[in-house]
């Protein structure tokens, strides 16, 4: 793979594993039905990545019926096959790891991460393929048995966002194929690149034409259509809380079900406690990794006002140590993914300013960048609860500090917003870890854990709007199937016959 600069309007990204201006469906690399096409820019040069089709309701509907096409067959492949094409789709993107973080890297414009964690979410997600089991039921009479069966929806669909493309591409298509479902998904149309790729592999790792349906596209086009769509039977979105309930009430018109991811506000609680030698690099790295573009980055921090002062000097000299560049530069932090990203981004930064709020470091666009979409590492201090920047998901590199005197006022700041997906707690007391890891409103809690990882299997999702359903756990795959009873009665034995009495055999 190669890297070409250029200001010529033509592509610039070089890479096998993504055919210029095709998604795929059925197995074959097509234009959209319209033949229009959108552009992927490189988020740090404001440079043409490559074009992808401009999908319309009519692509997802051949996207549709290929999954169709293709499904009796895949349900039918013993869960053991399945999960070997799984596998085998593990493999290959192991191969290509460097390439596909390079694509990954520009269209998103983060630096490189190092090895993508794809292959392995694949293999873990491989290994629940034959662990699909149902359960054997107790009945009323010996001569029943009666038990379950757990068996894949058929068509089901996907919209994964930008942030992520990659890991969000292989955690919904890896459950959702192993379960023995075919799939249409559309990506984000920021960054269609890496799922394209990925798509690419999976057809070169066996898995059949039509189990895996790419629409490329912009939301209010091919992304409703897939809701939209009667023959979808299940759906899965990660998302913003307004885009997803639009998702939602499509899914409802047709009685399908679906989960919902839908990003956080995440509050890291810093108590007096705490080693803040350990503390401050995870949060400000946690507030910058991706540029702040992370559902679980931990954007309010809940401090004990005791060590309030030490604690944003610290974290303001850290966050000013953090170097912003291009991708393939020796930086921690990129670019925002695109100009309107980038507008939101400001906005909020001089919300807080109106709203009386203190810029302790950062604030605006960095020296010297004048072509791409970089902001600034922003500290705010002085924040209050009620504020717009302390309320609202900014998705960017941008932290605010909000003291209170006890726990009791920690856990009411700390769970006083809609979110609710990811929190942190910062404590050397153990009584202290364990009263909060109850207390607080979320899907994943994370003690002295900036972004409350660290763990293989954790199921993945939030509380109140951060969404429902969970993904990434042990029940992945079984989220993607649905239970069958089965009552079963042996062939009634026939009734004896009555022997005839004398006079009867004689008339």
């Amino acid at each position: 793979m190669t890297i070409t600069e250029n200001t010529t309007g033509r592509p610039t990204l070089d890479s096998s594993l993504v055919v210029d201006g095709a998604m795929l469906i059925g197995g074959d690399w097509v234009p959209s039905s319209s033949g229009d096409t959108i552009d992927v820019i490189n988020p740090a040069t404001v440079e043409l990545l490559a074009r992808v089709p401009r999908g319309t309701a009519d692509d997802v509907e051949a996207a549709v019926q290929a999954a169709e096409r293709a499904f009796p067959a895949w349900r039918d492949l013993p869960a053991t096959v399945r999960a070997n094409l799984l596998f085998a789709w593990a493999n290959l993107i192991e191969q290509h790891n460097a390439e596909l973080d390079q694509i990954e890297s520009q269209e998103v414009g983060r630096p490189s991460w190092g090895p993508p964690p794809m292959a392995g979410q694949l293999r873990f997600i491989a290994g629940q393929a034959d662990k699909v089991q149902g359960v054997s039921l107790p009945t009323y009479s010996p001569e029943q048995v009666g038990f379950t069966l757990r068996e894949p929806y058929g068509v089901v669909g996907a919209i994964i966002p930008w942030n992520a493309p990659g890991p969000m591409f292989a955690t919904e298509v890896g459950a959702a194929i192993a379960a023995g479902n075919t799939i249409v998904i559309k990506p984000a149309e920021d960054a269609p690149l890496t799922p394209l790729a990925l798509a690419k592999l999976a057809l070169e790792a066996g898995i059949p034409p039509g189990v895996i349906n790419v629409v490329t596209g912009y939301g209010g086009e091919a992304g409703a259509a897939i809701p939209a769509h009667p023959r979808i039977r299940r759906m899965g979105f990660t998302g913003s809380p307004q885009t997803g309930a639009a998702v939602m009430e499509a899914c409802a018109k047709n009685l399908i079900p679906l989960h919902l991811e839908l990003g956080g506000k995440s509050p890291q609680v810093v108590f007096a406690d705490a080693d803040l030698d350990a503390a401050v690099p995870a949060m400000v790295q946690g507030i910058t990794l991706n540029t702040g573009q992370i559902c679980a980055a931990g954007s309010r921090v809940v401090v004990q006002r005791s060590i309030h002062d030490e604690l944003v000097e610290r974290l303001a000299a850290e966050m000013r140590q953090v170097r912003v560049g291009a991708w393939h530069e020796s930086v921690n932090m990129g670019p925002l993914i695109s100009a309107r990203q980038h507008e939101r981004v400001l906005g909020y930064i001089d919300l807080g300013r109106e709203a009386g709020a203190e810029v302790v470091t950062g604030g605006g666009v960095p020296s010297g960048y004048d072509r791409g979409f970089f902001v600034e590492p922003t500290l705010f201090a002085g924040v209050s609860a009620d504020m717009r920047i302390a309320q609202e998901e900014i998705f960017g590199p941008v932290l605010s500090v909000i003291a209170v005197d006890d726990e009791t006022e920690a856990v009411e700041v700390a769970n006083g917003t809609d979110y609710g997906l990811v929190a942190s707690v910062w404590t050397r007391d153990v009584g202290t870890a364990v009263r909060m890891s109850r207390k607080l409103q979320a899907g994943q809690v994370g003690v002295n854990n900036a972004l409350g990882a660290g763990v293989i299997g954790g199921p993945f999702g939030g509380y109140k709007n951060s969404g429902f359903g969970r993904t990434m756990g042990a029940d992945s795959v079984l989220d993607w199937t649905q239970v069958k009873t089965v009552s079963m009665r042996g062939a009634v034995p026939p009734a004896p016959r009555t022997p005839l009495r004398a006079e009867q055999a004689q008339d």
